[in-house]
């Protein structure tokens, strides 16, 4: 029996673009014969996101897409907690709803724990010799520092702690509580997945088309004063 993906896509005021993401997902092959099931969790959006979900639902019925959504906004965090709970795959991946990541890399992601070296797997916007967009210089110095702070806590070395692709083997992800709704998810979740033990964490490099605050770009320097936070929090006085 063929191994099942489950693509975890949070999605906010996302109307104008969702499409573009899910013919990407579509088209990505996936190593082995595995298939997908494409979550999507509407974080009470303001646009016409669950119209442009439910339209490209109905124009490609061959697709399992499962689409739930939120009655007020709840954060990020919140939305994944939503699509991972609801995960069937044997694993899962997490997907941003804009054009930054590719997924045609999904079976570079998937690799090391299909060949049994890995329990999660990382793909970092840092390494490798993919393409990456230049943008913001002081973003990029905050997300290595965000990865340094998090790495004295967790003993890892990482060179990507923020990234949005991260795959898990589902039961490890859904075995953990995670409770923040917002931007700290990444953080938290590494610090968990880091305290289980005899885990696995391998890191591959992927390909970063980053957008501008213009094109979409959500995230902040509020964020990243939250992020400390999360990374203080969920490894010294929530473990």
């Amino acid at each position: 029996m063929s191994k099942k993906l489950s693509v975890v896509i949070p999605a906010y005021n996302e109307a104008r673009t969702i499409h573009l993401i899910l013919d990407k997902i579509r088209l990505a092959e996936l190593p082995d014969g595995m298939h997908k099931e494409i979550i999507i969790t509407n974080d009470c959006s303001k646009d016409d996101t669950e119209g442009a979900v439910q339209r490209y639902a109905s124009a490609h019925p061959e697709l399992n897409i499962q689409y739930y959504s939120h009655e007020v906004n709840m954060g990020k965090g919140a939305a994944l907690h939503t699509g991972i709970s609801k995960a069937s795959g044997d694993y899962v991946i997490i997907q941003d709803a804009d054009l930054e990541y590719d997924p045609q890399e999904y079976g570079i992601l998937l690799k090391p724990i299909l060949d049994d070296f890995a329990d999660v797997v990382y793909g970092s916007r840092f390494i490798g010799g993919k393409p990456h967009r230049i943008l913001f210089f002081w973003h990029s110095i905050g997300n290595k520092f965000l990865t340094f702070v998090s790495n004295m806590f967790t003993n890892l070395n990482l060179t990507d702690m923020e990234t949005c692709y991260k795959v898990f083997r589902r039961e490890m992800i859904q075995s953990l509580e995670l409770k923040e709704k917002r931007f700290g998810f990444e953080p938290e979740v590494t610090a968990k997945i880091s305290r289980i033990p005899k885990i696995r964490i391998y890191e591959v490099g992927i390909s970063y088309y980053g957008r501008t605050y213009e094109e979409g770009k959500k995230i902040g320097w509020k964020d990243a004063v939250r992020a400390i936070y999360c990374i203080i929090k969920y490894n010294i006085f929530s473990r």
